[in-house]
């Protein structure tokens, strides 16, 4: 993995025309809340809110993309803590789990980063599938307390699986070694979190203004048939239009975007349904006008995993 201290390019480029976006996004809506002003409209000021976070949240990962896989490695460190925070503070029931949860944070989680960092695949993709899925049962064995002990184990697997494991295979890319790609990975990172993070705001925006029937009401809401249908077919067209800062052409970038749209929605959906499963809403209020960690990353979870085998298989020697 090579150390960058500069960003490609094209990966300006698209931050550019992320920042150009956002700048005209909030000049329409600072129009339209002052057109509200004096009747307050509670879905433009949560637009807006989202707005401002998704400046910040840009502006964090041009910085960390600035200092290559140093940056990288440490900003999805802190983003795999601030989701491990969030499941286990709702899978954490009993104190007997005390140390099966700590093992998670204080072992798990830094080993696995370390092994992104020094490109160590071997036990990156080992560590939490084999040595965590059998490790971790037995350290919670140990309290003695057996009580539905599958159930608070598979928890805690699912926590570790999904908030160390899969966000881990973002700055994991950088490890892979391209032919004629060299010193241009973090393009392929700026890639997928491009088209999934932009498939997540059509999904809402489609979905408020097309409206339609929920395709779950009870527990996935704001996602009707046709605003999912339009967003996805956006965004697909979104990854072709970004194929040329990757190694693929454009008709493999749409086909990956495809893929790519179609497992953040999987993410969505299945940490949609783990939230119901724990009687909440959104994971905790980290985020303004996102939520949690997690909500803002579920896509992610699903999506990284699956992108960077494919690349690895498909496009390394």
């Amino acid at each position: 993995m090579n150390t960058l201290h500069h960003l490609p390019v094209q990966a300006g480029f698209v931050f550019i025309s992320i920042f150009a976006g956002l700048t005209v996004i909030s000049l329409l809506t600072h129009f339209v809340a002052r057109r509200y002003e004096m009747q307050p409209n509670a879905a433009v000021r949560e637009f807006q809110t989202r707005i401002s976070s998704w400046w910040v949240m840009t502006i964090v990962l041009l910085l960390a993309f600035w200092f290559g896989e140093i940056g990288a490695t440490l900003l999805f460190f802190a983003v795999s803590f601030a989701a491990l925070r969030e499941f286990m503070t709702l899978a954490y029931r009993r104190r007997s789990d005390h140390n099966v949860i700590a093992a998670c944070f204080y072992i798990l989680l830094p080993l696995q980063y370390y092994f992104v960092l020094t490109d160590w695949y071997g036990m990156f993709s080992a560590l939490i599938p084999v040595y965590a899925f059998l490790g971790l049962p037995i350290i919670a064995s140990l309290s003695g307390d057996t009580g539905n002990f599958i159930e608070r184990a598979a928890k805690i697997q699912w926590g570790a699986m999904l908030s160390i494991f899969s966000l881990s295979h973002v700055p994991a890319l950088l490890m892979l070694s391209i032919p004629g790609f060299e010193d241009r990975n973090i393009l392929l990172l700026i890639f997928m979190i491009a088209v999934v993070q932009v498939h997540d705001v059509l999904q809402y925006l489609c979905g408020r203004i097309l409206g339609g029937r929920s395709i779950f009401p009870d527990w996935f809401t704001h996602k009707s048939l046709r605003s999912v249908i339009v967003a996805w077919i956006l965004s697909v067209a979104l990854a072709a239009a970004l194929s040329f800062i990757t190694p693929f052409s454009v008709w493999q970038g749409t086909a990956i975007g495809a893929l790519l749209c179609t497992l953040g929605f999987c993410g969505n959906m299945v940490m949609a349904a783990i939230k119901r499963s724990f009687g909440i809403q959104t994971w905790s209020r980290l985020i303004r006008g996102h939520g949690g960690m997690l909500d803002r990353v579920d896509s992610i979870c699903f999506a990284a995993p699956i992108f960077f085998h494919i690349v690895r298989y498909y496009w390394t020697q």
